[in-house]
């Protein structure tokens, strides 16, 4: 019997496998991709709309630590993919995107949808190309994995025209085996004399502190953190995407710093430690914006150590001693050259760090007692966030929303252990990305608990993957915090100009209506007792739960922008020491 000769399509859905994927976050297209992509056991997540498959993706490529896929077709669609990829261009997130492609006869001639993606994706995507032919299949294949996965990970995408998916394929000569589906594809470490050079710096340090970003969460790091944390008595602050990689209720961890330095942050009692720094090694952190609190963290007497995959983030901003290299063979051997080390400057100073890190969460809990234990309609998110505390687990996965909703999860949770899993969208910020993320969150993690944090603003953005979550088959918890405004645009424009747009208030919605529309539970919040047994509910029960809570309009987070503008300026209390 003569073997059949597989059709592009299907050999694309073969290397698909071979580098270990099994979801496909698509919606039917490029049809010939899908159907034989499912005929092998890949499964197809259909997304009602493509920004939020392809935030489904990022989602799942942060904690499943595998590059993901997205499908599209061309044209509008290809051009709804733009949002998530630059997310994850910024984020360093792994994603192939396989966009279909009119026909290769039609091109130039004004065909249905067609465009230009090369052009539309040349900001977004590290590596965009379009199959030739038959008979490069696997090559190209293998080199957007490869693109995705290595170097500094983020988004590639491979065009794929219509007709020739349809076509016989060419066999290659060599059956191939190679999977890179895994990321960091390539497990790099800086020359050992650079790892000896830091070492000494560490050890010989009156202050040293490290800066914990994205990057202290890829493959392996948190635990090599923890390590290099324990025996170089290091303390260690986290930026907003960092947050997680630490366990933060070890007596070194200083909790996320960035912008939370208002009166009722643990930046207000924490950030001393940083200002006294005489030496700050960076891991896996941009020095953005929001990250260093518009660059006035970061004290210009402090010499600075970057360990980065990407050799061009290192001294972007500031200079530093360069490692480059990925993040957990770089700890790793740092930590094993500082062992033959004299270190006993840095076990004598433990003891008094340890005791003012601790006085700095006693002093952010003193702080904010006001707030999470506020009784009263509308409720205050620092209430919420408190309750939802006692819920966690080391494997419970928190995903927020942009804007306020991360800055409520990052500032106000405290991580459990090392790698414990906070996903924000923040490369880019954008609104609406929430609830996608926590879809490919729970997608590749069945057995955690997923809870995510929105705000009505953005979540209305994605409700319509409500729908999706119900019809999959995904049980998560999606907590929406409702205060009838475009929090941070409301606040942000009152600090600013004195007054706000007509854009930051809503009309009412009922998003309880909306769920249940959907065929998920249905759950409204709108007295502090009743916000601990939803949640729990939420979190225990077997399908798809939306809790909608009310919340005050009011409330924001304690960042710098609203120190002595909204919040009332505070004198300044005495530094412990």
């Amino acid at each position: 019997m003569t073997k059949s000769i597989p059709s592009v399509a299907q050999l694309i859905a073969c290397a698909l496998k071979r580098h270990g994927v099994e979801v496909i976050f698509g919606q039917s297209l490029p049809s010939a991709v899908i159907l034989a992509a499912e005929a092998i056991g890949i499964r197809q997540i259909a997304y009602r709309q493509e920004n939020m498959g392809g935030a489904m993706a990022d989602g799942y490529a942060r904690v499943s630590g595998r590059v993901s896929v997205v499908a599209a077709q061309n044209g509008p669609a290809a051009t709804l993919l733009v949002p998530p990829l630059a997310e994850a261009l910024k984020a360093s997130i792994p994603i192939v995107a396989l966009v279909q492609e009119v026909e290769r006869h039609q091109v130039d001639k004004n065909a249905f949808q067609e465009l230009d993606h090369i052009a539309l994706f040349a900001s977004c995507a590290k590596w965009t190309r379009r199959l030739s032919g038959a008979d490069r299949v696997e090559d190209y294949v293998d080199a957007a994995f490869i693109a995705a996965a290595s170097g500094r990970p983020g988004p590639a995408v491979l065009l794929l025209p219509a007709d020739l998916l349809r076509e016989a394929a060419t066999a290659s000569a060599v059956a191939r085996t190679a999977s890179y589906g895994k990321f960091p594809l390539d497990r790099s470490r800086p020359a050992q004399a650079d790892i000896e050079t830091v070492a000494r710096l560490i050890a010989a340090a009156r202050h040293p502190v490290v800066m914990a970003g994205g990057g202290a969460l890829s493959q392996d790091a948190p635990a090599a953190l923890a390590r290099l944390q324990d025996i170089a008595a290091l303390p260690v602050f986290t930026t907003n995407m960092g947050k997680g990689a630490v366990n933060e209720r070890h007596p070194l961890s200083c909790g996320v710093l960035g912008a939370l330095v208002g009166p009722a942050s643990l930046g207000r009692h924490s950030r001393t430690l940083l200002a006294e720094a005489d030496l700050i090694v960076q891991i896996g952190t941009r020095n953005n914006q929001n990250g260093t609190d518009n660059w006035r963290l970061v004290p210009p007497t402090a010499r600075l150590v970057q360990i980065d995959i990407d050799p061009q983030e290192i001294g972007r901003n500031y200079e530093a001693i360069r490692l480059v290299g990925d993040a957990a063979e770089t700890i790793g051997a740092l930590t094993e050259t500082l062992c033959a080390m004299d270190l006993s400057s840095r076990a004598q100073a433990r003891s008094a760090l340890e005791s003012r890190i601790a006085e700095a969460w006693r002093r952010f809990e003193a702080a904010r007692a006001l707030l999470t234990r506020h009784n009263t309609s509308p409720i205050r998110p620092e209430r919420v966030m408190a309750e939802l505390q006692t819920l966690l687990t080391p494997d419970t996965i928190v995903v927020a929303d942009a804007s306020y909703s991360s800055m409520w999860i990052v500032g106000q949770l405290r991580g459990l252990a090392p790698g414990m899993r906070f996903l924000t969208p923040r490369g880019l910020a954008g609104l609406g990305w929430g609830l996608p993320l926590a879809i490919g969150a729970k997608v590749a993690k069945p057995t955690a608990q997923v809870v995510a944090l929105v705000g009505d603003g953005g979540f209305a953005h994605s409700w319509a993957e409500l729908e999706t979550m119900v019809r999959m088959g995904i049980t998560l918890t999606v907590v929406v915090l409702n205060n009838g405004v475009l929090g941070y645009q409301k606040d942000a424009e009152t600090v600013k100009f004195g007054t706000y747009t007509t854009a930051c208030h809503f009309a009412p919605v009922d998003h309880v209506a909306i769920a249940r529309a959907c065929g998920s539970i249905g759950t409204r919040v709108e007295t502090p007792a009743e916000i601990l047994p939803a949640l729990r509910d939420a979190l225990q029960g077997e399908r798809a739960t939306l809790v909608e809570i009310t919340t005050d309009s009011d409330a924001h987070p304690a960042i710098s922008l609203f120190d002595g503008t909204l919040d009332p300026a505070v004198v300044p209390e005495r530094e412990f020491v």
